[in-house]
């Protein structure tokens, strides 16, 4: 049977659900219950928010979209995503360039799990720092996928997403050359796309807007922050995860 996304806008509780029985559940008895069920997850997020495209970076796109018609995500939807870990990734370059850092934040079932923050480089660029981001981050989803979780990653750079999930393909076809020069950073494009390649099909890439309060990409970005003040050039963790509000009350990138 074809797996079901269900979309419930009012009920209980709101969001996108995997099954039937926890969407009754919801629904069942609450007066006015409105909800649907959709065949994939793009169709569910979509109708969830109300917007004509949402669509999910990935490997084979069956269709072409144009960059203005690709709808960043805010919090309600990503939280109504039904994965079992979410990876926020983030960089900051302080000036750019110059020092450079990067960090990540993992929630599992939405709740803060983990924060990683380092790469530490004493002359990098923003590009550089967001692009170890999301090596690191496809590294983390496929220590995931191991253990059988459900992971989507979410980055703030179109640049890094673009350059792993679309240009990369064709650069390595044509012995990784462009015309019109220089592939800048493409040593870690290399390794991020090599990543790609193995988790492409299970995973989901998606693009949100720095600095707008989703919270797990503020987290990053405060961590990428860290990893520049303490030149941390290794990845570590961040033991301080119990109050997120001071966490967020650090230098921003």
């Amino acid at each position: 049977m074809a797996k079901k996304y269900y979309v419930i806008w009012t009920g209980r509780e709101t969001g996108i659900f995997t099954t039937w029985d926890k969407c009754k559940s919801l629904v069942d008895g609450f007066a006015g219950a409105k909800y649907k069920s959709y065949s994939s997850l793009e169709e569910a997020q979509s109708a969830f928010s109300g917007k004509l495209s949402l669509t999910p970076l990935k490997a084979k796109q069956r269709a072409k979209t144009n960059k203005s018609n690709i709808t960043s995500l805010c919090q309600k939807e990503i939280d109504a995503m039904p994965f079992d870990i979410k990876i926020y990734t983030d960089g900051a370059c302080d000036p750019n360039p110059g020092k450079a850092g990067t960090g990540l934040a993992v929630y599992k079932q939405n709740e803060l799990s983990e924060l990683w923050y380092g790469l530490y480089q004493a002359i990098g660029t923003n590009n550089t720092a967001e692009l170890r981001g999301l090596a690191q981050a496809l590294l983390l989803a496929k220590e995931y996928l191991a253990s059988n979780f459900s992971v989507v990653i979410f980055c703030d750079s179109r640049y890094s997403i673009d350059c792993v999930t679309k240009w990369a393909a064709g650069w390595e076809k044509k012995g990784w050359t462009k015309a019109g020069g220089e592939i800048k950073n493409l040593d870690i494009i290399k390794s991020a796309y090599m990543l790609y390649q193995e988790v492409a099909e299970k995973i989901h890439i998606y693009h949100v807007n720095g600095h707008v309060g989703i919270e797990g990409n503020e987290l990053a970005d405060r961590m990428s922050i860290v990893a520049i003040e303490t030149q941390n050039k290794a990845l570590s963790l961040f033991s301080e995860t119990d109050d997120i509000s001071k966490i967020l009350a650090l230098r921003s990138g």
